[in-house]
């Protein structure tokens, strides 16, 4: 329970410096990110600030859905927002856009392993994916139709509010999926020679 505890809130926090670096990159944000940015540019409240703000909120949306959150719920609208504010404090702006995109895909790695990380633990989804788990339970939609829907919404909103859309936003579209499941795979090729240990069995 320790170790899955330490992969959660590791997982999480590198989660939130990989937003950070996403933004700092400055081509462009996933959905999410850029109707935190937009209510950011609206209100002058930190971007991190703002993604703790927008899950709890989120969060309250589970209600009519009948979702239940775990610890990993709570935890993920604590502290990503909390650590992406930390770390925007001390990641550069990148100048040049040929170098935004290397560390704009620098960034998409490190959230595919942290999303690795904290969801090998099983303590429950983030409010955001648990909003289309919720919306596909309760209306027998697709989840990609969902996902679609819910995200497409935001990614609007955001952009209206002065969030940054850009090639940034096509690229973490594309490349996410593929990437969290790569991660996900490795993470499950080296635990199963541990599983099988002697002495782990013990």
């Amino acid at each position: 329970m320790l170790l899955r505890l330490l992969r959660l809130v590791l997982g999480l926090a590198l989660f939130g410096v990989g937003c950070a670096v996403l933004v700092q990159a400055g081509i462009g944000l996933d959905p999410w990110t850029v109707l935190a940015e937009g209510l950011t540019v609206q209100t002058g409240i930190g971007i991190g600030w703002i993604v703790v703000i927008v899950g709890a909120a989120v969060l309250l949306l589970w209600v009519p859905l009948r979702q239940r959150p775990g610890i990993g719920t709570v935890a993920n609208i604590l502290l990503v927002g909390t650590v992406m504010q930390a770390a925007l404090a001390v990641i550069p702006t990148v100048d040049g856009f040929g170098w935004g995109v290397v560390v704009y895909l620098f960034g998409i790695a490190l959230i595919a392993l942290a999303s690795a990380m904290y969801i090998g633990t099983g303590f429950g989804p983030g409010p955001r994916d648990g909003l289309m788990t919720g919306l596909h339970a309760r209306l027998g939609w697709p989840i990609w139709v969902c996902r679609l829907l819910v995200e497409g919404t935001v990614l609007f909103a955001g952009w209206l509010l002065g969030g940054t859309v850009g090639l940034g936003t096509v690229l973490f579209a594309a490349l996410i999926g593929p990437a969290v499941h790569v991660a996900m795979d490795l993470a499950t090729r080296r635990a199963r020679p541990v599983a099988r240990s002697p002495i782990t069995a013990h």
